[in-house]
């Protein structure tokens, strides 16, 4: 009886074993699963593109270069830009001496002319003066008659008429171009001046420069190439401007706020731990939507878009490294 006591003691102590067995498996097997996030690094990019059309003359980069900002990225060869230039230029020069004209006013000839014909004018006048003077003593007398009187009288006036139009005309060659032609001549140079400051402005544009401090991480055209006014010849990153950017459904953003600072996980930097802290929180559009599969009990969940930046400079950190973010569910 004592023995079978003990048996049963056993069983019942080794029932106890294997039910403390099940019950951690079970809690083992049951244990939530850690929630993973994954997303990228991404970098600010910068597009070099030129304002005019022309050849790809020469690189002075390669794809991977490192550059400074106002380093020399392009040259462009526009042969059109030259030949406006040249063109321009003649504008001025016929604009200018246009102006001079009309500054220096009429030249010593023609006033000496107009001169000569005023004082020719002048000379008429003392003579009809002095023929309409005697006609009129004869017809007081009652020698001639009153229409020989008038035709003095009118020889006169006509006389007069014609030296006051000489004068004018004397006056005018004296006094030069009007005030309206002069800012006319003037506006001309100020505009073919401006036509040159226009294509000169364009030619600087042939020899594109980097905008910022970063590394060229592609080139499109070939060298030979032709390209269009503001077509894309090169992208350049700026390693110094990065972060991490994550699509998160909205059941799962959980206390990913914003200001919320949590630890990334960067496999390409040997697992290195990164702490972040968000800056950007976005719903993407209705094509990243996730829709609901039951017509009861669900519903649809948007997608967001949810930046953070690392809190320190990451050294090798580079665009397109994948994070991972891992939070247990609650």
């Amino acid at each position: 009886m004592k023995k079978k006591n003990q048996d049963i003691r056993t069983g019942l102590f080794a029932l106890i074993i294997v039910i403390v067995i099940i019950f951690i498996i079970g809690l083992i097997v049951n244990k939530p699963e850690p929630l993973i996030i994954e997303g990228e690094a991404v970098a600010s990019e910068v597009r070099v593109s030129g304002k005019v059309p022309g050849r790809i003359h020469e690189f002075r980069t390669s794809e991977g270069g490192c550059v400074h900002a106002g380093d020399t990225l392009v040259i462009i060869e526009s042969p059109e830009l030259a030949a406006k230039l040249e063109q321009a230029n003649a504008a001025v020069d016929a604009a200018q001496a246009q102006n001079k004209k009309a500054m220096k006013g009429a030249r010593k000839e023609m006033i000496l002319g107009a001169y000569e014909m005023y004082q020719k004018a002048l000379a008429g006048v003392d003579i009809a003066q002095k023929s309409y003077g005697r006609v009129q003593r004869l017809y007081d007398k009652g020698v001639v008659s009153a229409q020989k009187r008038d035709e003095a009288e009118a020889q006169y006036k006509a006389a007069v008429a014609t030296a006051n139009a000489a004068k004018s005309q004397y006056d005018m060659a004296m006094n030069g171009a009007e005030a309206e032609d002069k800012d006319a001549a003037r506006a001309l140079v100020d505009r073919a001046n401006g036509a040159v400051n226009e294509v000169e402005s364009y030619l600087q544009e042939v020899t594109l420069v980097s905008p910022i401090d970063g590394e060229v991480s592609e080139i499109y055209p070939k060298r030979g190439e032709l390209v269009g006014t503001g077509a894309p010849i090169m992208s350049i990153v700026d390693l110094n401007d990065i972060w991490f950017t994550f699509n998160v459904r909205e059941d799962l953003l959980g206390d990913l706020k914003m200001d919320k600072v949590f630890k990334v996980k960067v496999p390409a930097l040997n697992n290195q731990i990164i702490t972040v802290k968000v800056n950007y929180i976005k719903a993407l559009a209705s094509y990243a939507t996730w829709k609901a599969t039951k017509t009861t009990g669900q519903f649809d969940l948007k997608t967001f878009e949810v930046r953070a930046r690392p809190t320190t400079h990451i050294a090798d950190l580079r665009p397109g490294m994948t994070a991972i973010f891992e939070e247990l569910v609650k």
